[in-house]
């Protein structure tokens, strides 16, 4: 009788221990809110300048969004929509990946063949000003509405770069990006390589390579291929899945683990290799990011590449756009990705098996000037 009183009281502390470490939180959180609309109203009565107090909120939005990583964001309607049309392979602007760190805005990758690029903007850049104004204290999808405008109007970007003590500057004209996902050729005359540059992951990535290498396949017996994933920035978890299977016989390709069971997955490849177990070169530099490190971080890890080129940008996460009643949405981290050996690419990247450092911003293709591509023909040649 003794110890079941004993049992019976410990269960009622605890359950008067969750109920007030529920009741802290709970008054801690509203306390939280009631400093909040202190805080607005103060701004509103006292602030030097009158203050529109739905974009305070939206700032407000960003801010906690920014504070989770630097790839989660708040989309006014009109970002939201630019966002959709960009997936879908066409839209207006520099051509630029962009991402925040350290409250400032940095490239992530050029898209080849852009205003952006052919100004001389390179992976790694820091945009510290956009037509003058300061971008420290901006919000990431505050720096893209700056950037986006009419075709054909010009805009200025200032640019700290590594190794490079002053400011740089660019004036850039804004055009309609058009992302032809690939390009690709034959390159040599007696060994014949393929050569297949892959710019993004957009909604139809996929059908274009393969388009590609089986034509390839049909009309010429080549030596093997080279998949150029350089200054791609990634894109569409999907299309990254699905042109790794493509090269892959079986095994791993990506795990994604998130706080949902629905957010935890694993993919595998299908039987079947497109290029007939040919040897692969995969180039990448630290302008590849997300989709293209998934992509080359797999093909790593089965051994069926070898990776060449400089380390890539380490964007180990996955981002659900999840719209809102407003007609904007939230680009918010839902999961993280994991390679086929376990390991997470966030921060990291995926290094290269042989180091080959990039020479130049010029990506034709041209192998007298891009000493990357000379490298990977010289080797698959051997």
């Amino acid at each position: 009788m003794k110890i079941n009183i004993i049992i019976t009281i410990l269960f009622l502390n605890i359950f008067i221990s969750n109920d007030y470490a529920y009741s802290t939180n709970s008054n801690k959180l509203y306390e939280k809110i009631d400093l909040f609309s202190e805080v607005l109203e103060t701004i509103k009565q006292e602030y030097v300048n009158e203050i529109d107090q739905a974009e305070v909120m939206d700032s407000a939005i960003n801010g906690l969004l920014q504070s989770l990583d630097p790839y989660s964001a708040y989309m006014s309607p009109k970002s939201f929509d630019g966002m959709q049309t960009d997936t879908k392979g066409e839209f207006g602007g520099l051509g630029i990946e962009i991402g925040m760190e350290s409250g400032v805005v940095k490239v992530i990758s050029p898209i080849n063949d852009t205003p952006a690029a052919n100004a001389g903007i390179k992976s790694g850049d820091y945009i510290v000003r956009i037509n003058g104004q300061q971008v420290q204290g901006k919000t990431l999808t505050e720096a893209v509405e700056l950037m986006r405008g009419p075709i054909g109007s010009e805009i200025k970007l200032t640019v700290r770069r590594k190794n490079e003590k002053k400011a740089l500057e660019f004036k850039i004209k804004r055009a309609v990006i058009e992302v032809k996902s690939v390009e690709a050729k034959i390159i040599g005359e007696k060994k014949k390589i393929g050569y297949i540059r892959l710019k993004s992951f957009n909604e139809n990535s996929d059908e274009q390579l393969f388009e590609k290498v089986n034509y390839f396949e049909k009309k010429n017996k080549l030596t093997g291929y080279i998949l150029d994933l350089r200054n791609n920035p990634g894109g569409l978890l999907s299309q990254a899945i699905s042109i790794t299977d493509f090269f892959l016989d079986n095994g791993e390709i990506v795990s994604t683990k998130g706080r949902k069971i629905s957010e935890t997955r694993r993919f595998f490849s299908k039987k079947g290799d497109g290029i007939n177990k040919k040897p692969l070169i995969v180039i990448t530099n630290n302008g590849s990011a997300s989709a293209s490190e998934i992509v080359s971080g797999a093909l790593k890890d089965h051994k069926r590449a070898i990776i060449l080129g400089e380390r890539t940008y380490g964007k180990g996460s996955v981002q659900s756009i999840i719209p809102l009643k407003n007609g904007g949405g939230l680009r918010l981290t839902i999961s993280k990705y994991y390679l086929p050996s376990g390991k997470s690419i966030s921060e990291v990247g995926v290094l290269p098996d042989i180091f080959v450092e990039e020479i130049g911003k010029d990506f034709k293709i041209n192998s007298d000037t891009d000493n990357q591509l000379k490298y990977a023909i010289d080797l698959l040649k051997s």
